[in-house]
């Protein structure tokens, strides 16, 4: 009778499962979040007037691309030339072809992909659980993201919704499929390489070499894939339109640099500066910082090129490891990757050479993590928060919303350098996943 009862017992426990995570409040907060967002969501779709800024040039270059046109240099709208990978082409093909290249239902198919965003991003901050409840309500408040979502309709919003599904999987320790997601955002907009630094630091930590770069040659094969039609016709003019690392912005444009003389901001001197300054703040935080559990980064790395030039000495070994799906990797912990990837973008966000209005949405979603990760007290943090938003919803950027920007992304950056480092790993013991055990 007892076990029967038990049996009669195990069903119901089955069926109450699901409803488990509705037990934490934070969980029921984060869903509430998300019913009134996309009920403002609505609202602003409804009775804010959109704001023509790049949906016809995005439109005009899409139909140049599907009447069968395959020269970047042909593919220009009214805002100049296309200078995004064509993962961005695939994607706003397909919204032309749902939308009739009509905006309206354009901002309805943005909208969806702003509320899968936050909820993706409510994943990561309930997962990381860096934040009080409370605080989760940051990741709505931003007036100027609403607009550069369903006003504007950039593509800087695929890119980061496809980078934070990526750091999502990257919680789950699935490397491979994160970094063919990663690869996936760079397709429609460079900005994302901003993450590389810090990503291949934690794959390294995480994978052996040869799980490196089989990760790495997966990514290559989407960014070889996506751009096929055009490296087979016309390789040169797709690779230097669509990877320039040498753009000069227009200063009026400009968000964090307002305040240096045009001169200056478009001189080459300033972009090395602005480059060594992001090469230098990137070695320090990962040698003081990321890898501080491991002696620091040049003892990291060396422990990693041991291992690989062990590797190559057992041939056999390596090549079975690198083929293999068995492989041997230690669990980071989740607050690590998201800080750490963070912390990396943030960085290149502070030495960014200009930053335009849609950039925002960059790294916006990631400011009340860091800010909860710095030793700041809750009243100076919200300042922070708040100066953020003021000086992003200034326009035309001035000096002082520029200057006074500037000085609070450094004022952010001390907090993080100056607050405790995480441990990053589960344990320390090696796991090894084997499917013949």
């Amino acid at each position: 009778m007892a076990a029967s009862s038990a049996a009669r017992g195990k069903p119901s426990q089955k069926s109450d499962s699901p409803l488990k995570i509705f037990r934490d409040p934070k969980v029921v907060f984060a869903f509430a979040l998300i019913f009134i967002d996309a009920l403002l969501v609505f609202l602003i779709i409804t009775f804010v007037p959109y704001t023509k800024i790049d949906w016809d040039a995005y439109m005009s270059q899409v139909t140049g691309f599907l009447q069968g046109e395959r020269d970047y240099t042909n593919l220009k709208g009214d805002t100049g030339p296309l200078v995004y990978p064509a993962g961005f082409l695939y994607v706003y093909s397909a919204i032309h072809y749902v939308t009739g290249g009509l905006v309206y239902p354009a901002q309805i198919l943005f909208g969806i992909l702003y509320i899968v965003n936050l909820a993706i991003l409510l994943f990561i901050y309930l997962k990381t659980d860096v934040l009080p409840w409370w605080a989760l309500s940051l990741l709505c408040l931003s007036k100027r993201v609403h607009s550069i979502f369903v006003l504007r309709l950039f593509n800087d919003c695929f890119a980061v919704t496809l980078l934070h599904a990526a750091l999502a999987s990257l919680l789950f320790q699935r490397w491979h499929l994160g970094l063919i997601i990663f690869s996936g955002a760079v397709s429609i907009k460079m900005n994302v390489l901003l993450y590389a630094p810090p990503l291949l630091l934690l794959m390294l930590k995480a994978m052996n070499i040869g799980g490196v770069i089989l990760a790495l040659a997966g990514a290559a094969i989407v960014q070889i894939l996506v751009g096929l039609p055009f490296i087979v016709s016309h390789p040169v003019a797709y690779i230097s339109r669509a990877f320039n690392l040498g753009r000069v912005f227009i200063h009026f444009w400009s968000v964090n640099f307002k305040f240096v003389p045009e001169p200056i901001f478009i001189s080459k001197p300033f972009a090395v500066s602005l480059l060594v300054a992001h090469l230098v703040l990137l070695a320090t935080f990962a040698h003081y910082r990321w890898c501080k559990n491991e002696g620091g980064l040049l003892n990291f790395l060396h422990s990693r090129f041991v291992s690989m030039k062990l590797g190559v000495t057992g041939s056999s070994s390596f090549f079975k490891q690198l083929f293999s799906c068995n492989s041997t990797c230690k669990i980071l912990n989740e607050d690590h990757i998201v800080t750490t990837m963070f912390v990396g973008n943030f960085i290149g966000i502070l030495c960014a050479r200009s930053l335009h209005y849609q950039f925002y949405s960059w790294y916006f979603f990631s400011l009340p993590y860091l800010l909860w990760k710095t030793p700041f007290p809750t009243f100076l943090r919200l300042i922070l928060f708040v100066g953020v938003e003021l000086c992003w919803n200034v326009f035309p950027s001035n000096i002082y919303s520029s200057a006074l920007l500037l000085c609070i992304h450094l004022v952010i950056l001390w907090g993080l350098w100056t607050a405790p480092a995480e441990y990053p790993y589960v344990n320390d013991k090696s796991l090894t996943r084997n499917k013949n055990k």
